[in-house]
């Protein structure tokens, strides 16, 4: 019998495994500012076909090798669609979260608390800049593979870790978020 999912977590999202989705994971090449695809809406996805769970293995398998990273959306791989993954269950900031999964044609359901925060992103690897985003969230999307709905509550940096890959779905950017030029800031520290 599984253990209950802790309080405010979803047990079906923390059971996730890359391992489900049957395929072997490819690394790909990260897209870079200007690139068209980063300011392109993507597209609706079918997370059932076997395109989608591809691209939901390759998310996972990039996201692994790029140090410091703790999502990662298709478009930065130069697929306009509506797929992320996230797994921020070793970054210093985090406080509860999901471990590693992939949301596919996700959407903010309520969201509360804004605060303001450092960002950075692998698309934009020479700058960070100050972002205000909810500190805690419900998020509505479906795991690839079985093409399960799920809603997922979040709070801290896994929540902006999932508005941020919302946006690359959206077509923006961290700096398309930021106050101003003042609230951008050269990168210090290269992981």
């Amino acid at each position: 019998m599984s253990q209950p999912a802790p309080e405010g977590l979803n047990a079906q999202v923390l059971a996730w495994s890359e391992a489900d989705l049957g395929v072997e994971g490819r690394v790909l090449d990260v897209v870079r500012a200007p690139a068209t695809v980063l300011s392109t809406v993507g597209g609706a996805v079918d997370p059932t076909s076997p395109e989608s769970v591809q691209l939901a293995a390759d998310l996972v398998a990039t996201m692994r090798v790029s140090p410091g990273c703790v999502g990662l959306a298709a478009p930065q791989v130069g697929v306009g669609a509506q797929m992320f993954c996230v797994d921020v269950s070793e970054h210093p900031k985090t406080r509860d979260h999901h471990g590693t999964f992939v949301l596919c044609n996700a959407e903010v359901v309520s969201s509360s608390r804004n605060e303001k925060a450092r960002e950075g992103c692998m698309s934009v690897p020479d700058l960070t800049g100050d972002v205000k985003r909810a500190s805690r969230l419900v998020v509505r999307g479906q795991l690839p593979g079985s093409g399960e709905e799920v809603e997922l509550s979040a709070n801290a940096f896994e929540a902006r870790c999932l508005q941020h890959e919302i946006d690359h779905c959206q077509g923006l950017l961290f700096v398309d978020r930021v106050a101003g030029a003042h609230a951008i800031y050269a990168r210090q520290t290269y992981l």
